[in-house]
């Protein structure tokens, strides 16, 4: 039965119950040797696996659009927010930010009379605490959509504190973050459990589908 049972260690573990159920299994030399080699598999299955999945990249890339791709094309429940830029005869004027349940506001408008501003545009940081800070809440095991992390939101302490609320959560995040950006933001980009990944015209139009599955694996891990 153990021959029988070792064959079978090519198989996915999904689980520390299944790590634990070859164990009870394994009476000999052989086999430990064999069940150690799947519990490295197991363990680097695990660390592989980021559960903040994020991206980058210069401005006009094409970020957000992968990110609302990847909103269309999620099976699980979500929440948060991404941002888009509003424009008027072929001019960009503002940058809106639209929550999964519906809610938008400014981000930043030219016309837009704050303390805070990245060149010609007003920063809103009322919005940023009313509409994006609360959207990003862990919720139950609801993904978190998090575009993005940026220079004009982290004008805001509370947008900083729910941001990294939402990353050490258990929550699933898929967000994106600026190129550069200050030590807050240099910071996260070193976290342990963040990956990255640089849009560019070569791959912006796969990494909707690589998002997805990586999420349907973590979500298959859980």
């Amino acid at each position: 039965m153990t021959g029988e049972f070792i064959k079978g260690l090519d198989a996915p573990i999904k689980s520390e119950h299944d790590k634990f159920y070859l164990y009870s299994f394994c009476c000999n030399e052989s086999a430990h040797r064999n069940v150690n080699r799947l519990e490295i598999r197991y363990n680097e299955s695990m660390t592989d696996l980021k559960k903040n999945i994020f991206l980058t990249g210069a401005p006009s890339s094409g970020k957000t659009t992968v990110i609302k791709r990847v909103i269309a094309g999620l099976r699980w429940p979500a929440d948060g927010f991404y941002t888009e830029e509003e424009r008027s005869s072929g001019r960009r004027v503002g940058f809106v930010m639209k929550t999964v349940g519906g809610k938008a506001g400014y981000l930043a408008h030219q016309d837009i009379k704050s303390d805070f501003h990245i060149r010609r545009y007003g920063v809103s940081i009322e919005n940023i605490e009313t509409i994006a800070a609360p959207s990003i809440a862990p919720r139950d095991r609801d993904i978190i959509i998090l575009d993005e992390i940026g220079k004009m939101e982290c004008f805001s302490d509370v947008f900083r504190k729910a941001a990294l609320n939402a990353l050490d959560s258990p929550n699933i995040v898929i967000g994106t973050i600026t190129l550069g950006g200050d030590d807050f933001i240099t910071c996260i980009k070193s976290r342990g459990d963040i990956e990255i990944h640089e849009v560019t015209e070569e791959n912006r139009d796969s990494l909707p589908a690589f998002i997805l599955e990586h999420v349907s694996r973590l979500i298959e891990l859980q």
